[in-house]
């Protein structure tokens, strides 16, 4: 028999498979990676300089272990190059045609990299994922000075982590203030402020254009002149789900691989969660959608169809030197955001025209609401 072949071992498809296996403990499981294999919490990622941790502290099992708690194979280093929906089968980088009964894609997001001119676009380093995290680590060794292209929650979450590790960070914004997509103005003074008071410097209103290098290290020409001296350069622009071979192999994709509330994309026995999956319409780069769309998943490839939902779930940003915990509201809907507070606390509530409050952001001792704010908000699938 074929076997069920999942394609990533990120957080979606590692616990996927826990998921899965808690309810089938004997179909055949294959799951497939381009990295090393190794299980760890991606949201970790952005803790680790204030914890002192490298990436092999930041994982906690290696694919080995992996595939021993999941009676799985689990083979790495491997890239799957093309998809045949009609014959089921996966063809690899090298060569290698595998069938499969079902397949489960949890390939995630890639990082969006703004282009740029210059000489030193090898000293502009991403954080994706756990080998990103130890290449640009091992490029801060005996450093200080870093440049984050992007002031979004990647680049808030990382300014105050390196900051924490005793790094100096200056973010580029250009679009005016810290977290601009995600909060409304009294909220992100309250985070900017919160970085200020660590170190962080901010550059806003421009965005980078050239990285070149200097006699001590590089430096970010900026779209209005500006010029920033920086040791190693982290872009934080933002991710986008990784869709190519899924269009290739005639499934439908949108800004992610087109899925409905079971998970089924446009090809029969295919399915896709997590960063890489447009639910409905939403695609929520956020760690709870995720483990909801493994729950619902592992049910219904066991026999029991069982639709995703999406209770109210905040995502809170690891920005410690000010808290935030934000409910964005739904794209597309209209609305206004009212703000209470000052300082490094702030309520901010989101209401629809009908006045029905649609999303909340909350900073410092606000955080304390979100439970309370949750249970007012409807489900995001309705």
């Amino acid at each position: 028999m074929a076997p069920l072949i999942v394609v990533g071992t990120g957080l979606a498809g590692y616990t996927f498979a826990k998921e899965f296996r808690k309810l089938d403990a004997e179909r055949p499981l294959l799951l497939l990676t381009s990295d090393d294999g190794r299980n760890y919490s991606k949201p970790m990622l952005s803790t680790g300089f204030g914890k002192a941790k490298t990436a092999d502290e930041l994982a906690m099992n290696d694919a080995t272990a992996m595939a021993a708690q999941l009676k799985a194979d689990v083979r790495v280093n491997v890239r799957v190059e093309q998809i045949d929906a009609t014959a089921k089968t996966l063809t690899l980088d090298n060569g290698e045609v595998l069938p499969y009964s079902t397949l489960v894609l949890a390939w995630g997001a890639e990082v969006f990299r703004p282009p740029m001119k210059g000489d030193a676009q090898d000293a502009v380093y991403s954080v994706n994922d756990l080998l990103d995290y130890a290449a640009f680590r091992e490029a801060l060794e005996g450093k200080k000075r870093v440049a984050i292209i992007g002031g979004g929650l990647i680049g808030c979450e990382f300014a105050n982590d390196l900051s924490l590790g005793g790094f100096t960070p200056t973010v580029i914004e250009p679009m005016g203030r810290a977290l601009p997509t995600l909060l409304p103005e009294a909220s992100s003074a309250a985070v900017q402020a919160g970085l200020q008071a660590l170190g962080v410097t901010f550059e806003f209103g421009a965005f980078a254009s050239e990285v070149n290098r200097t006699d001590n290290g590089v430096q970010v020409v900026l779209s209005d002149g500006r010029r920033i001296d920086a040791d190693v350069v982290l872009s934080a622009v933002g991710l986008r789900p990784r869709i190519a071979t899924a269009k290739a192999a005639g499934i439908v994709v949108n800004r992610g691989v087109v899925t409905d509330r079971y998970l089924k994309t446009s090809a029969d026995d295919i399915y896709a969660i997590g960063d890489c999956a447009e639910v409905e319409g939403l695609v929520l780069l956020y760690v709870l959608p995720l483990m909801a769309e493994a729950r619902a998943l592992a049910k219904t490839l066991t026999g029991q169809p069982t639709q995703v939902d999406y209770p109210p779930m905040p995502v809170a940003i690891k920005t410690p030197a000010c808290p935030v915990v934000v409910s964005p509201p739904p794209v597309g809907v209209e609305g206004t955001w009212t703000v209470e507070g000052e300082g490094a606390s702030t309520t901010a509530l989101f209401h629809d025209a009908q006045g029905v409050l649609r999303g909340f952001a909350l900073t410092g001792e606000a955080t304390a609401q979100k439970t309370a704010l949750a249970k007012r908000l409807p489900s995001m699938l309705g």
